[in-house]
């Protein structure tokens, strides 16, 4: 069982991603570290402590909302790294491991998601209702 958020695959890979988002901004010119290099750094801070937090809540109904908000994060650096790409702020070939890596923690947040809303029909209450080895 899962007992620490650092046990989730889910967590490490989204840790992972915010490290590349990281170092995918400091290519952006200058006029935009405070503008979309900001926002995009929050989203990717966001998703891996929105996992963490909703690990720790007491609740499986809680744990599916912070994975909800994980997940809306996620979705904001696919769409802010591809505005990026755009308006030509970065170069393309740097962003394709960054959308990868967004890809990898979505399908993880996907299939532990789903395992947690089986759990939550079973009646399970527990915020670890899951062994880790498989998120």
């Amino acid at each position: 069982m899962v007992t620490d958020f650092r046990d989730l695959r889910v967590w490490e890979a989204s840790m992972a991603l915010a490290e590349a988002v990281y170092e995918l901004v400091v290519k952006f010119p200058a006029e935009e570290r405070y503008g979309l290099a900001t926002q995009l750094k929050r989203a990717a801070v966001s998703v891996p402590s929105c996992i963490a937090e909703g690990n720790a809540r007491e609740s499986t109904r809680d744990y599916l909302r912070f994975l909800s908000m994980a997940k809306g994060s996620l979705a904001e650096i696919q769409t802010q790294v591809q505005l990026a790409t755009r308006l030509g702020l970065v170069d393309p070939a740097l962003v394709d491991p960054v959308l990868a890596k967004a890809t990898s923690v979505s399908l993880l947040l996907q299939s532990l998601r789903k395992a947690l809303r089986g759990k939550l029909q079973q009646g399970d209450r527990s915020p670890f209702p899951i062994p880790h080895s498989r998120f």
